[in-house]
Order: C-alpha cells, then sequence, then structure tokens
C-alpha cells in the first residue's frame, strides 16, 4: 500500500491506483469530476480534462511538482503525493475554462432535453460554468439522426467522451459507429449511417454525459424528476436483470441500468430489458432507487417505506427520507 495525500486527507490505496480512483475512495468533494472516465470501459480518461488535478508533490523521494496540471483519471499515485483539487484556485480556473470549451458548441436544449435533470455536463456548468462567453462565433449545427430503431443521436449535444465508442467496442460483437472526421469537424456517426442492432446497444445511452444519445422510446415522454425510480430485477438469459424503473404510479416510463453514486452503471443490461419489458409484472420490484441528495431528481423523492401498523394500517405508505 502507498500513501496519497489530496486536499489535505491521507489516503493508503493499492499501487497502481489512479488520482481518481483514490479521490474516490475518500469520497465528498474531494472527488474531481469526470466527464469521460468510465471504470468498466478500458482505455477511459483523458479526453474531457475536467479531471484536472495539481500535483504540488510527486512523491516522497521526488518532492517537486509537477510543471502542469494533470488528469487525475489517467496518472497513477505515487507514495508520499501530495495532490491539490479544490484548495487550488490555479485548478478551479482551469476547471472553469475546460467547462466554458465543453460549452463552446453546446446548444441551450436544456428546456426540450430528456437527459435535462440527469445531466453530468449540467451539474458541471451550474458548479463551474461561467455566465458569459468569450466566444461569438457561430456554434456548429447537425440534424437528428436515427441510428437504430430506439437510439436518437443529438450531434449538436455531444461533447466527445468517446464513452459510446469504447463500450461497442469492449461489450458488443461488432461496433458500426465511431468518431469521423478531425478537430471541430469530428462527430459521432456510422457508416453512411448504419443502423445499431446489437443486442446491448441501449447502454450507449447509459453512458452517454449529455443528451447526445437518448431513448426513442422515452423521447418527450416525461422529465426524470416527476418519475420513482425503483430498483426491480428479473430472470434474464442475457444480462444479470439488474435495473431501475422509472414510474410514475405503476406505470413503466422507462428502464435503465442500475447506476452507483457516481451516475456509472454497475452491470449492463440487454435491450431486450430496456425497451421490451415495462410491464410491473416483468419485474420483481427491489424498493426505491438512491438518488444523490443535490440531484434535482431528489424533489418529493421517497426511499422509506413505512411498515403497515395498527395505527396506520394502510400497506405501502411512504415516508419522505430525512434530509442529510
Amino acid at each position: 500500500m502507498i500513501s496519497i495525500t489530496i486536499d489535505n486527507i491521507t489516503i493508503e490505496v493499492e499501487e497502481g491506483t489512479m488520482i481518481l480512483q483514490a479521490a474516490r475512495k475518500i469520497g465528498g468533494d474531494v472527488v474531481p469530476p469526470a466527464m469521460c472516465y468510465y471504470p468498466s470501459l478500458k482505455g477511459t480518461g483523458g479526453k474531457c480534462r475536467t479531471c484536472l488535478v495539481k500535483v504540488a508533490k510527486s512523491s516522497a523521494r521526488d518532492p517537486r511538482p509537477m510543471p502542469k496540471l494533470v488528469a487525475s483519471c489517467s496518472t497513477p499515485v505515487q507514495d508520499g503525493m501530495v495532490v491539490e483539487n479544490n484548495t487550488s484556485p490555479e485548478v478551479l480556473e482551469a476547471r472553469r475554462g475546460v467547462v466554458e470549451f465543453l460549452l463552446l458548441n453546446h446548444p441551450l436544449d436544456c428546456p426540450v432535453c430528456d437527459q435535462a435533470g440527469e445531466c453530468d455536463l449540467q451539474d458541471l456548468s451550474f458548479e463551474h460554468g461561467l455566465a458569459e462567453t468569450k466566444s461569438d462565433e457561430e456554434r456548429r449545427e447537425f440534424p437528428p439522426v436515427d441510428i437504430g430503431p430506439y437510439i436518437k443521436l443529438h450531434m449538436n449535444r455531444c461533447i466527445l467522451c468517446y464513452r459510446c465508442v469504447y463500450l461497442a467496442d469492449q461489450l458488443t460483437d461488432k461496433r458500426v459507429h465511431g468518431v469521423l472526421y478531425r478537430s471541430d469537424a469530428s462527430e459521432i456517426s456510422t457508416y453512411i449511417q448504419n443502423v445499431i442492432t446489437n443486442e446491448f446497444s441501449g447502454n450507449v445511452i447509459d453512458v452517454c454525459p449529455v443528451g447526445a444519445l437518448t431513448d426513442k422510446t422515452f423521447r418527450f415522454k416525461s422529465r426524470v424528476w416527476f418519475l420513482k425510480p425503483m430498483d426491480a430485477r428479473r430472470e434474464c438469459p442475457k444480462c444479470k436483470g439488474i435495473v431501475t424503473l422509472w414510474m410514475f404510479g405503476k406505470e413503466i416510463y422507462r428502464v435503465t441500468g442500475r447506476k452507483d453514486v457516481y451516475g456509472e452503471v454497475v452491470d449492463f443490461i440487454c435491450n431486450e430489458c430496456r425497451f421490451e419489458k415495462k410491464e410491473i409484472k416483468d419485474w420483481v420490484i427491489e424498493g426505491p432507487g438512491k438518488i444523490k441528495r443535490q440531484s434535482v431528481i431528489s424533489a418529493n423523492h421517497y426511499e422509506k417505506l413505512k411498515k403497515p401498523s395498527v395505527i396506520e394500517p394502510i400497506e405501502g405508505i411512504m415516508k419522505k427520507d430525512e434530509p442529510g
């Protein structure tokens, strides 16, 4: 085990751990934001630059600071390393610049985007974004494209994090989409608009941090903060069948893979579970899902079931979770 200090908090981690992973072991505000890194997908990270941190001390053997800010998702920990994240004005200033760059071509689609309310870029721009931009150039524009029976691509919203490309490479048998062209002309697309029909293709919707890849079966049906996320499972021969059901009353509006505290899918699910099983009888409901308290989805969200009693015998009365 080796020791690392992040924002004045020291922790011991295994050798080969990245700075971002070490920060996640500490948790809280110490964790840098990440828009492209995905621990279950090999090769991700280093694309968005939102996780930049300052290494004030390289190691116990070499106390010199690193000359530039580094991407915490791809920089391994050294014994005795000292890292500054929120305690460094330089890091916060650089992060504001990165957010401004990510928003350079991003449209103001939040009022009509299905990702609103669970968008990583929304959260990032709320915390680090600027009220005004220095750029007055026209934004690039792409028409929405259907890339399969279930997925719609809005390239205008894409930040080129490459998550969907890595997922298709590592989870599916044959990838038919990728990044075409270079520089500011780069775009996620399929070769002559091939249709993405792989059995696990719907997972690109879950890994997309913005609203570039959306679920056509859920399109414009509801805002996520009006729905109740419920943890559920089913016996499935193709995947583990561990999901989150987004429900309004007894109606299932959409099905997503169950995510951890950092919004990353724990187990990827098949298209049958995601798109075809939208009846309550298809699922074993385990209970209300966990939602980050700072998320807009947590408004009026209930997490604890109150057990029936003689005084209150009505089955299923729900008690609002105490703010913590």
